[in-house]
């Protein structure tokens, strides 16, 4: 095995991201200097290879930052631990040396299967040292999903506890025969099994100092499973690459900087968990929030307090239940320290900006991406002015287009072929995006064709509909089959649940279309109420009337529910494709991204 150099090589120019590109104040006169090559060469060795555990740790653990500390992580009960760039090294080193002892040797495909503890950061890690291929699931996943997920994956060794072991994957072991090793944190199984290892006995014979493999550039490294309308789940596949683009972004989109305290409080289960609970952050050199505990705002506030975030990355549902609790459990915490408040998720609705204004003294800055494009795509920047209920304009690097769609939701061409882009402003079209970013997926495991159809000539088909408006900021209207056509209109969701969320009685909204025999579809409203507003037909009646008069009678609901919980992904999108199939009666796919899914024991 070949050792990674710990000396970036290639000129850094204009896009020196190594913590000062916070510094840029010109969004067009960045975008006319960015290269993605300079940037990849940052992350390259000598060699030309790149591994993402070597940019995310060793490269940082071989310096003066060696003793600064990586993750911070907070126990649900307990004092904090630090985990040093050093120790976060001699760990890593450990679990890939250990892998690589394990049947199968390099390249093993390994999954984690746990909450926010340090050592799904280090297996994570440690796996991508390897030179594996890492996948993360939700540790609220019932047996079935679990069983799908290795299956489909042909994962060969998990990374779980105990008791997840027990209550999930030793039931279901005899389904799953790639799987060959199990690695158990924090204990040990009531009697010995084969392949079943504690994770203290894995880990003790690894070598600390074992290098980074030299993976190339192109080398298989995360395989994402995201959920469709389907009931099998697709596995996006990144690239080591990609690296380059969780370090572009953190520092243009979330001013991420070496100094910082950053928190991401997204699930480790979901993609943003991976590339900015993990990778992106630790690029930077900066120090990771681990947060074990599940949401309570008071706790999140104190976090924020007592650990001195600068950045913090959350996710729209969150910031809503933030809300509902009011301004008061903010104002009784120092909050000085945050300096960038970053959404992802859904789209954050313009309330929730100016909330953010009110609440923390400045706004929260919504960005747009997918699992299949690895990173952060659109983004609200800091040094920009916001438009509330934006999703902002687009990272320097990438080109975005709002492509025609015929009635048929295809793409429009040319006579000649090529996907017509539409030039005038705030007219609706497919969101698209031109190939050739780093952390753009590579395929969708065994499903080629599947991934083919994801392109039209040169542009990566998001399945979103947005407009631009005259200064190029991106709209989110909805996704394509979310997208409601009633008597010549077509209405985006997100337009009709921002409205209904500006209603003092209502603290959540989602909105489908309905079958009607005449205009074609009808909006139908699911809203759960606020704190202490009880559900009756004259608050129904009110907020129906709210709606029509900022909305006008031909796109505001028609009917609206009172919901007690709307249902959605642990990632906090809500699921409206669920609303509707539950209404219509229709296959409700795969559900088992489900926030309260079929078993949400952690």
């Amino acid at each position: 095995m070949t050792e990674m150099s710990t000396e970036p090589t290639g000129a850094t120019g204009a896009t020196t991201l190594g913590g000062d590109a916070h510094a840029y104040a010109d969004y067009e006169a960045m975008r006319a200097t960015f290269s993605w090559d300079e940037v990849v060469a940052t992350v390259s060795t000598g060699d030309g290879h790149i591994n993402i555990a070597h940019e995310a740790v060793d490269r940082h653990a071989a310096g003066p930052r060696a003793d600064h500390v990586a993750l911070r992580w907070l126990p649900k009960r307990g004092e904090p631990t630090d985990i040093t760039f050093r120790s976060l090294r001699e760990s890593t080193s450990r679990f890939a040396s250990a892998l690589h002892s394990l049947p199968g040797g390099p390249g093993l495909r390994v999954a984690t299967l746990a909450g926010r503890v340090p050592e799904l950061y280090i297996a994570a890690l440690g796996t991508l040292k390897a030179g594996g291929i890492y996948t993360p699931l939700f540790s609220a996943f019932g047996p079935e999903p679990i069983r799908q997920r290795i299956n489909l994956g042909s994962i060969e060794v998990l990374v779980t506890t105990p008791r997840l072991y027990k209550r999930k994957v030793r039931p279901i072991r005899a389904e799953l025969p790639s799987l060959t090793s199990i690695i158990l944190i924090g204990g040990e199984v009531d009697e010995p099994e084969a392949g079943v290892y504690s994770w203290d006995a894995f880990m003790a014979p690894g070598d600390p100092t074992y290098p980074a493999a030299a993976t190339a550039a192109t080398d298989l490294a995360l395989l994402h499973f995201t959920s469709g309308t389907t009931g099998t789940p697709k596995g996006a596949m990144h690239v080591h690459q990609a690296v380059a683009a969780h370090k572009a972004t953190a520092a243009l989109a979330l001013d991420l900087r070496p100094e910082d305290v950053f928190w991401c409080t997204a699930d480790p289960g979901w993609v943003t968990g991976t590339s900015y609970g993990i990778i992106g952050p630790l690029v930077q050199g900066a120090t990771c929030i681990v947060d074990e505990g599940d949401f309570d705002a008071d706790r999140w506030y104190s976090i924020i307090e007592s650990q001195g975030v600068n950045v913090w990355y959350t996710a729209p549902t969150a910031i809503r239940m933030m809300m509902r609790v009011g301004l008061e459990a903010v104002a009784s915490h120092d909050l000085s320290t945050l300096r960038v408040i970053a959404s992802v998720g859904e789209p954050l609705n313009p309330e929730a900006v100016l909330w953010g204004e009110e609440a923390f003294g400045t706004a929260i800055l919504d960005n747009w991406w997918q699992t299949e494009t690895g990173g952060i795509m659109i983004a609200n920047f800091p040094s920009e002015p916001v438009k509330p209920g934006s999703m902002g304009r687009p990272i320097p690097g990438i080109d975005v287009g709002i492509l025609e769609r015929t009635p048929q939701g295809e793409i429009a061409r040319t006579d000649s072929g090529e996907p017509i882009e539409l030039e005038h402003p705030d007219v609706v079209g497919e969101l698209a995006i031109r190939t050739g970013w780093p952390s753009m997926f590579v395929g969708y495991l065994d499903m080629d064709d599947r991934y083919q159809q994801s392109f039209v000539g040169s542009w990566y088909r998001s399945g979103d509909l947005a407009r631009r408006d005259a200064d190029g900021y991106y709209w989110f209207v909805g996704r394509s089959d979310d997208v409601i056509k009633s008597a010549g209109h077509l209405i985006g969701p997100f337009e009709v649940e921002s409205t209904l969320i500006e209603h003092p009685s209502v603290s959540e909204a989602a909105v489908i279309g309905l079958p009607d025999p005449t205009a074609g579809e009808i909006v139908k409203a699911y809203v759960s109420l606020a704190p202490g507003v009880e559900a009756n037909d004259d608050i129904v009646k009110d907020i129906m009337g709210f709606a029509r008069k900022r909305l006008g009678p031909a796109v505001a609901p028609r009917v609206i529910d009172v919901a007690e919980k709307l249902p959605k992904t642990r990632s906090g999108k809500i699921m409206r494709r669920l609303l509707k199939a539950r209404q219509l009666g229709l296959p409700e796919g795969d559900t088992s991204t489900l926030e309260n899914g079929a078993d949400n024991d952690k």
